[in-house]
């Protein structure tokens, strides 16, 4: 299990990685556990897909915490009840939804969207859409500039891409510790490299909009 974040200066961070038998509650609930005995506090925001054994751990330990489900992993979602042939269209229509340029935009293309899947005769995949879409709709509550990056886990999936080519040239470890050290051997290098080094995101945007919104609750 590894978390990646994004600290306050706009740099990316790897904040932990532990060792999980499966993504499960009690996995997961371990992990949380720990990383906020460590100290992780102030999230903003946690972007991850829709384990439910993740996120009911994340109502748990960090209760206030905005969530965004990965829309990359909700398109799969939407894709498992879709013919292949019909992958590619279905497709375009969500990326159009999160491509709208505000959020109630999002809300009427959703709504347009679902409508023109059940004409399509795919009310499996409208349903879908229907009962999640807002969970994919969080990023736009920050600044525009942040949207493409915050929408999505893909950058941790990278990451985990990366853990599993190396796993794989090992084959088998003597234990789980053994390759907990191989892991974390791997996310120490790339933490010093350009990954680490590049501004992912720039913060002054969110400090200034977060400013800006205290400013008018006061008023």
């Amino acid at each position: 299990l590894v978390a990646i974040g994004v600290n306050q200066c706009g740099y990316r961070r790897i904040l932990g990685v532990a060792e999980g038998e499966k993504e499960d509650k009690a996995g997961w609930s371990g992990f949380l556990r720990h990383l906020k005995e460590r100290g992780l506090r102030g999230v903003e925001m946690f972007i991850t897909d829709a384990c439910m054994g993740l996120t009911e751990s994340l109502a748990e330990f960090y209760p206030a915490t905005k969530w965004q489900r990965c829309t990359v992993h909700f398109y799969r979602n939407v894709f498992s009840v879709v013919p292949r042939k019909k992958m590619a269209e279905v497709a375009a229509m969500l990326k159009a939804i999160h491509a709208s340029e505000d959020r109630e935009a999002a809300d009427q293309k959703a709504a347009a969207v679902c409508e023109k899947l059940r004409a399509m005769k795919l009310p499996k995949a409208a349903e879908k859409i229907e009962q999640s879409i807002t969970e994919t709709l969080t990023y736009y509550q920050y600044p525009r500039a942040h949207w493409q990056r915050i929408r999505t886990n893909n950058a941790l999936e990278r990451i985990m891409k990366e853990i599993r080519r190396r796993t794989r040239v090992v084959g088998a470890f003597p234990d789980g510790n053994s390759a907990l050290m191989l892991c974390a051997a791997r996310l120490r290098h790339l933490a010093g490299t350009r990954w680490g080094q590049k501004r992912y995101l720039n913060m002054e945007l969110l400090k200034d909009q977060l400013m800006e919104e205290a400013m008018e609750a006061i008023a």
